[in-house]
């Protein structure tokens, strides 16, 4: 094991690898550095979430304006909810390249004529090309706003079923198609969507004003030399060439290219002989998978760790869980320090890059997901499996080897790099670089890796949150 200054310790450097192992390297290297590369063209292909999170925050703030104090209304709902959402609607259906789905068409109409007067309801101009491009299922509804007559809250929800409408659809059609008083998810819900507009408005605010001053002292304290100084980067005894076997050929060749193949089709056929909901087996497939693909760069990881070495306190890779206290307050002020740097970096992207496109997909899954047992799923795989995992891979491996000789500033730098990349995302890419620098960060000023993973952990249960907050 080498320290960050270079001083080997009493078992002395790592032998230098055999020339296979090196060959062997350079080959893993190659082939994922064509993956990574093909992989972020392509994502450039994938849908972003971006748009959906728009309208499902603007839906929001339209279904919860009623419920808003009226002096808080502009701040939490903007002025006009419903024009602000029409308007986005809008700009999504006539920028997209894909005809617009029926169900967005219904949502415009129907916004569209809650602004007219009511005696024109019955024109139905907005709704009748709509009722000529639907299936036989959906087209009672159409008949019935084009009828214009009041029906009771049960033959609505009949009439909504096949649409699988969100909360905001069935707020118009109820609206547009009154019966019961009172009915409306507006107003049935009235309090749990206050809580849900004011946890994804004034909550992220309230974080990124918190992240600004703990960002601030920080830099602070650095200029005034009042930083404590980092401790020894100790990490397992590998080589460069180690590290470049168990990241491009144990994680990428193996575990993204190798693991899919072997594993997938026979989940699959499982899941289709135990008849599993769609969304179920969405949510057990992503969990297999990405535990699948775990097990080969640590299994890879646990056969290279020499066994007779003696091992240094808290282990090769420096967990330090203890104590849980200061681990877990280490992680909540980095997350909040570097919030507001992510947030910048994902502005500045959105300011001149109008579609970058290529969210991560997992994202849509839980926006779009109800069932709660999927959703379990999403959770563990989003706040346990893959913080451990990858902060195992970047900041418990890859950080500390790379700072036996590019220092404690240069793998951090390196290693956020390696962990942005590897995300696959131009869209993402930067504010992922920042991310991993906080991390990178928080693991080589506190020498513990604990405090790293449960950073991450924080991070993606902030984002898996927001996305609850804004699903139907």
């Amino acid at each position: 094991m080498v320290r960050l200054n270079g001083t080997p310790s009493r078992s002395g450097p790592p032998a230098a690898p055999p020339g296979w192992k090196s060959l062997l390297a350079l080959l893993s290297l190659a082939l994922c550095a064509l993956l990574w590369v093909g992989g972020l063209i392509d994502s450039l292909e994938r849908p972003s979430v971006v748009d959906s999170l728009s309208l499902r925050q603007l839906e929001l703030g339209a279904l919860a304006a009623e419920a808003v104090p009226p002096g808080l209304r502009p701040l939490l709902a903007g002025e006009d909810p419903r024009q602000d959402l029409k308007q986005e609607l809008t700009r999504q259906m006539e920028a997209s390249e894909e005809p617009p789905l029926a169900l967005r068409r219904l949502e415009l109409a129907l916004l569209e004529r809650s602004e007219a007067d009511p005696a024109a309801l019955v024109d139905g101009t907005e709704l009748g090309p709509l009722a000529t491009l639907v299936d036989a299922g959906r087209r009672p509804l159409i008949d019935a706003l084009l009828a214009g007559r009041p029906v009771d809250a049960r033959r609505r929800q009949e009439l909504l079923a096949p649409w699988s409408a969100p909360l905001m659809v069935q707020q118009l059609v109820c609206e547009q198609l009154p019966g019961d008083p009172g009915s409306c998810p507006a107003e049935e819900r009235a309090l749990r969507l206050l809580l849900r507009l004011v946890a994804v408005t004034i909550l992220p605010a309230a974080f990124l004003l918190a992240g600004v001053a703990l960002l601030l002292r920080q830099v602070w304290m650095a200029w005034r030399q009042r930083l404590p100084a980092a401790p020894p980067l100790l990490g397992p005894p590998l080589s460069p060439v180690d590290v470049t076997l168990l990241i491009a050929g144990g994680f990428v060749v193996l575990g993204e290219v190798v693991v899919p193949i072997v594993v997938q089709p026979p989940l699959q056929i499982a899941l289709q002989r135990l008849a599993t909901p769609r969304a179920l087996s969405q949510g057990l497939e992503v969990l297999v998978l990405y535990a699948a693909l775990m097990a080969v760069p640590l299994l890879l990881l646990a056969l290279m760790l020499p066994r007779r070495t003696p091992r240094p306190a808290w282990g090769w890779l420096q967990w330090k869980w203890q104590p849980v206290q200061s681990a877990v307050s280490g992680a909540l002020v980095s997350l909040l320090m570097v919030l507001p740097v992510v947030t910048a970096s994902s502005w500045v992207i959105d300011r001149f890059w109008s579609d970058p496109g290529g969210s991560n997909p997992l994202l849509e899954l839980v926006l779009t997901s109800a069932d709660p047992l999927a959703l379990a799923c999403f959770a563990f795989t989003a706040l346990v499996v893959a913080p451990l995992f990858e902060e195992v891979l970047f900041r418990g491996v890859l950080l500390p080897v790379a700072g036996q000789r590019l220092g404690g500033t240069g793998a951090v730098i390196l290693s956020a790099a390696v962990f942005a990349i590897a995300h696959l995302s131009l869209a993402e890419l930067a504010p992922l670089f920042v991310l991993g620098l906080g991390l990178g960060w928080l693991r080589w000023r506190s020498g513990r890796l604990g405090s790293a993973v449960l950073m991450h952990a924080l991070w993606n249960g902030l984002t898996f949150m927001n996305l609850l907050f804004l699903a139907d």
